[in-house]
């Protein structure tokens, strides 16, 4: 696919366009903490392209038509019990965390279901434009901790500085706007307003050390932005599991605040819940009053596995009723294969293993770190053909996305450099409701 502005530039043009993208990145909180150097005061710009990368418009208006369907289908996904069970009765068995997961879900039910019924999930759904399809295929459905939705709409007003900078102000016209982080921000204040106590606090559950901190504190302004009343605190659920505690209402109060809602990011990844202490604080904070962004229920309709059975025919259709709205999601789905150790699994296996290329295979993990491709699909395959650790992978059709060509600019990089890339597309969507009605 062609770059939206011919490649590449004259040096000394390209050398002023970096040097004044950089500086807008870091006055505009384009930023992150460095890993391998780490200064809590310090700050560099995250990683960009510096062109925006061309997208065909009809998929991309889909995509965002889409997006209320999805939210949609998942709340009602992530409120039927039986379907939740019967998907990942063989993964909770062979995959420790989502075994631990689906215990605290299952507590809670056992208890009589949550004492908040109220839940709000801030979701984001990513898709590659596929050559094959000419069309956008659905990578996978995030609903926990769905990150960059700052970031990214603070990097299109950075392309529309370059892209005028550049002398091309005749394709601003042709650059959406991201309403993402007011419409995330928006949909906790919402949330926070349903709690209803005037007092009460929105909780960002963070990790020990945040690297991405630019994305959330955007946040945090933004709903003080929005909401000037409410007030946001920030802990990290070992100081969860230290400090805070239940009334007799199962209202969740720490350090003397009560929680209304509690904005999860951080809480899943194994790593994060380092001793039985961390686990205890998740299943407080579900047993509380406090409005949860996830539930434990949204939680766990986000698993691959998930995504998996919701390809198989006549899924969808048990939680949508308009046949358009079906077809639509399903033209969004790729291949997705089930890995368990019976006749369909067998037969995904044995594809595998003779055109790893065609496939991705994926754990019930956040992140594309995760996954496992191409040749190194067949020696990973063979080492747990027995095992009952293939119940805990699915296998999905590898999208090819368009190939086009950017400045990749980095930090501590002094020269912008001429790379191929792809490009995937994220659309960001909220939904507050329980498991009667979606709310808003």
């Amino acid at each position: 696919m062609d770059p939206c502005i011919p490649l590449p530039i004259p040096n000394d043009q390209l050398e002023d366009l970096v040097d004044k993208a950089k500086d807008y990145a870091l006055m505009h909180g384009i930023c992150m903490r460095q890993k391998d150097n780490f200064d809590r005061d310090a700050l560099h710009f995250a990683p960009f392209v510096l062109f925006p990368t061309p997208f065909p418009r009809d998929e991309y208006r889909k995509s965002l038509e889409l997006q209320t369907v999805l939210n949609e289908l998942m709340h009602k996904v992530a409120h039927d019990y039986d379907f939740l069970k019967e998907t990942l009765k063989h993964t909770i068995k062979v995959d420790e965390f989502t075994g631990r997961l689906w215990n605290i879900y299952e507590t809670i039910m056992g208890e009589g279901g949550p004492t908040q019924e109220v839940e709000v999930g801030l979701f984001r759904s990513d898709y590659f434009c596929c050559c094959g399809s000419k069309g956008i295929k659905q990578v996978e459905f995030n609903t926990i901790a769905s990150s960059f939705g700052c970031v990214t709409s603070k990097l299109v007003q950075l392309h529309k500085y370059v892209v005028a900078e550049a002398g091309h102000s005749e394709l601003l016209k042709d650059i959406p706007d991201n309403g993402a982080l007011e419409g995330l921000a928006g949909g906790l204040v919402e949330a926070w307003k349903i709690y209803n106590k005037p007092k009460s606090v929105i909780l960002f559950l963070v990790e020990d050390v945040t690297y991405n901190v630019c994305d959330q504190k955007f946040h945090e302004f933004e709903i003080r932005k929005q909401c000037p009343e409410v007030f946001v605190i920030r802990k990290t659920l070992t100081e969860l599991a230290n400090r805070a505690q239940l009334n007799q209402d199962k209202s969740l109060w720490i350090d003397g605040h009560e929680v209304g809602v509690v904005y999860m990011r951080c809480g899943y990844h194994p790593d994060q819940y380092p001793t039985e202490k961390e686990w205890e604080a998740r299943l407080l904070m579900e047993r509380s009053l406090a409005i949860k962004c996830p539930s434990i229920n949204y939680h766990l309709a986000g698993t691959k596995k998930v995504q998996q059975e919701l390809a198989k025919p006549g899924q969808v259709e048990k939680f949508l009723g308009y046949k358009a709205q079906i077809e639509s999601v399903r033209d969004i789905f790729t291949g997705l294969y089930s890995l368990d150790h019976d006749e369909v699994g067998n037969k995904s296996y044995e594809a595998a293993i003779s055109s790893p290329e065609k496939f991705v295979l994926k754990p019930q993990r956040e992140g594309g770190g995760n996954n496992v491709y191409g040749a190194d699909i067949k020696p990973f395959l063979e080492k747990i053909k027995d095992s009952e650790e293939r119940n805990a992978f699915i296998l999905m059709d590898r999208i090819q996305p368009p190939i086009t060509t950017n400045y990749m600019v980095r930090p501590g990089q002094a020269k912008a450099q001429l790379v191929d890339v792809i490009s995937e597309l994220g659309i960001f969507g909220y939904v507050i409701g329980d498991k009667h009605s979606i709310h808003t």
